[in-house]
């Protein structure tokens, strides 16, 4: 793993870690970190084949008492 030296951190400012802005930069500076392994990609599964899939009620109720994404 690659560390970053005080300098390079430190440029940005306290403020920068906060908000939708530091994310955005946090991801850039760790993107390359990871690395796609090379290989085939899986081979996708058609939904009409996925069956048998149940869902506990108390843990269906936890997701529909969650907002939507946006809200």
């Amino acid at each position: 793993m690659r560390t970053y030296p005080d300098s390079a951190m430190s440029t940005a400012g306290p403020a920068a870690g906060s908000g939708l802005a530091g994310l955005i930069g946090d991801c850039t500076r760790m993107a390359p970190h990871w690395a796609v392994p090379a290989g085939p990609a899986p081979v996708r599964v058609t939904p009409d084949r996925i069956h048998g899939i149940t869902v506990p009620p108390s843990s269906a109720r936890l997701i529909a008492g969650t907002a939507a994404y946006g809200d």
